[in-house]
């Protein structure tokens, strides 16, 4: 029986408290709402009788699709069991769950409740742990349910093999799900009719380059020469990418390919189909794995905890690490970081789960970690959350950043590293984005994280203005230093002559109204981590394969140096995932 707990209904039964002999409610229906995560209400119907609450509906939410979910499952479920408001947050959807707990407690004021009473006290001994242990079995097991050890399950299961797949999360989606989800790929088909030269001896002239050299060339290699196959089979799975390309963050050149989803919903909707469709596929959410064992000297068995019980897992042929890098581990990132100022304090894009917790189980069986000390920073973070959400960019060639002086202080087509660096050097670490209504024709223009530009102005996330003297005033800038910055920038357009060395153009900001959008550095992709080979088999501190093992995405090292190119995380995940997933299903067993 499929086990896959990502789940979009709430299928509860309604609990009575025992020996509850006392009015506590008004009996009726009650509504309440409380912000979610883009500030908008998350809106609840709640139904009580005298003693007890009945039901708990959800009239309305804005909540990102795929994250938010075991939150609207797991709260409402608890609260009705339970008859309190004494429920935890869900780890990954932490502002959803405080939203929906806070519309939750309205309506229940509403009624008349005492919420004192309804949120303390222990939790019911229903919840307690059972110490009951499961054995699960499969060919191959992957430990991960982002975009890397999903394809990967995919792959094993399209070459023959049964899989499990093992996420510590309440859902499956990793760093994917909330990824700018931009995919580089050399593709003739979509970019001779834009214009665009490229070639995959191209895409690794400039992947090596743009890590320093530091990268393995081999690996590079089978990045860029499986890239748009990958695409292909991607495709072939139901994936949609739109008909042109285009240059994102850091990616130095127009190969990206961008999702008709958004998000990374498209990603993971692909992946989905194809499991749900497949029975000897199976996802375990909240199933945090211990520990890999080696049994003869081969990687073939497991130990994980769920709330439920302890699993034990078998993988006849092998097991996968596709747990993500550790950019959410802020005392991992302290410790390896010799590039930048202290991180301590600096926020990141990653999911709550990327604490490199792969890192840790494939050390402990012999393999070698390297690059760890490569983290990579983006200039684009949410000033209040260091997320990539209300980024106002829509493509590198048509924006340029501002500081607080009003000044341009980098060039904006740069590496990664490049703009952050100048970005730690400005006043408070502090930019905008400017750009006009070029990329936002109408107040329902979507930035690339599915957010309308009118969503992001009434949430005070961006500002606008028909001039850009009114644009200033709003951003705090000096309007002179703003005017002259965009009289510099057009010139450049014009004239192929820019002061920052700037070579990414397309077309002038001059068609008003002008926009503005304050982005702050923040940690994004941690270059470092299990070393492999070309098949993605798992390599020990002597350059030998531990049999049975493999793996694929930010958990590795070595394919991207010191620096990521924007748009290659994707096809990373997704070429090497693929690969991992057909030779773990290759492997003979005697």
């Amino acid at each position: 029986m499929k086990r896959l707990f990502v789940n979009l209904l709430i299928l509860v039964s309604i609990v009575s408290l025992a020996g509850c002999g006392s009015k506590k409610f008004e009996a009726g229906t009650y509504q309440g709402g409380a912000p979610g995560i883009h500030g908008k209400d998350i809106v609840v119907e709640v139904t009580v009788d005298s003693k007890t609450i009945q039901d708990i509906t959800i009239l309305e939410n804005h909540e990102t699709p795929g994250l938010s979910d075991a939150a609207f499952n797991r709260i409402p479920a608890q609260v009705l069991k339970q008859q309190d408001l004494n429920v935890d947050s869900v780890a990954g959807a932490t502002i959803t769950s405080f939203g929906l707990i806070g519309a939750i407690t309205e309506a229940l004021e509403s009624a008349g409740a005492d919420i004192a009473k309804l949120t303390s006290g222990s939790k019911s001994d229903a919840d307690a742990v059972s110490a009951a242990t499961e054995v699960m079995n499969a060919d191959v097991v992957v430990i991960g349910a982002g975009g890397a050890g999903l394809s990967a399950a995919i792959s094993a299961h399209q070459n023959g093999s049964s899989v499990i797949v093992l996420e510590k999360m309440p859902m499956a989606g990793g760093n994917t799900m909330i990824s700018g989800s931009a995919y580089n790929a050399a593709d003739p088909s979509r970019q001779i009719p834009q214009g665009i030269e490229d070639s995959a001896d191209l895409h690794f002239e400039q992947t090596f380059d743009g890590g320093d050299r530091l990268g393995n060339p081999d690996l590079v290699r089978v990045l860029v020469d499986n890239a748009y196959p990958t695409i292909e089979w991607l495709e072939s799975m139901g994936m949609e990418f739109n008909d042109t390309v285009f240059t994102v963050l850091g990616g130095l050149w127009p190969r990206a390919h961008k999702p008709v989803k958004p998000l990374g919903t498209g990603y993971m909707e692909t992946y989905m189909n194809y499991i749900n469709s497949h029975d000897d596929i199976t996802v375990v959410t909240d199933a945090t794995v211990n520990e890999i064992f080696l049994k003869e000297g081969r990687a073939n068995l497991l130990n994980a905890s769920t709330p439920a019980n302890t699993l034990v897992v078998g993988g006849h042929k092998g097991i996968i690490i596709a747990t993500g890098g550790f950019g959410a581990n802020v005392e991992m990132r302290d410790r390896y970081n010799a590039n930048w100022p202290s991180l301590t304090n600096i926020k990141t894009t990653n999911h709550p789960g990327a604490t490199g917790d792969g890192l840790a189980l494939a050390e402990k069986i012999g393999a070698d970690l390297i690059d760890l000390e490569n983290i990579q920073l983006l200039p684009m973070g949410d000033p209040n959350t260091g997320s990539l959400s209300g980024n106002i960019e829509q493509a590198v060639e048509n924006r340029i950043f501002i500081n607080k002086s009003g000044d341009r202080f980098v060039d904006e087509g740069e590496r990664r590293d490049v703009m952050t660096s100048a970005l730690f050097d400005q006043e408070d670490q502090y930019m905008w984005i400017v750009l006009d209504s070029e990329d936002y024709p109408t107040l329902d223009t979507r930035n690339n994280f599915n957010e309308t530009m009118q969503e992001l102005l009434d949430q005070g996330r961006a500002v606008m203005a028909d001039t850009l003297e009114e644009l200033a005033l709003l951003m705090d800038v000096d309007a002179e230093n703003l005017v002259a910055a965009v009289e510099t920038f057009n010139d450049a357009v014009e004239n192929g002559n820019d002061p920052f060395g700037r070579t990414l153009f397309e077309r002038k900001i001059d068609t008003p109204p002008y926009f503005a959008g304050p982005r702050m550095p923040t940690v994004h992709h941690t270059m470092g981590g299990i070393r492999i080979n070309e098949k993605a088999q798992v390599l020990d501190k002597e350059g030998n394969t531990i049999p049975g093992l493999y793996a694929a995405g930010e958990t590795t090292g070595g394919v991207h140096g010191g620096n990521r190119l924007g748009g290659n995380a994707l096809a990373d995940i997704n070429v090497f995932g693929r690969i991992a997933g057909a030779n773990a299903a290759a492997e003979i067993i005697d």
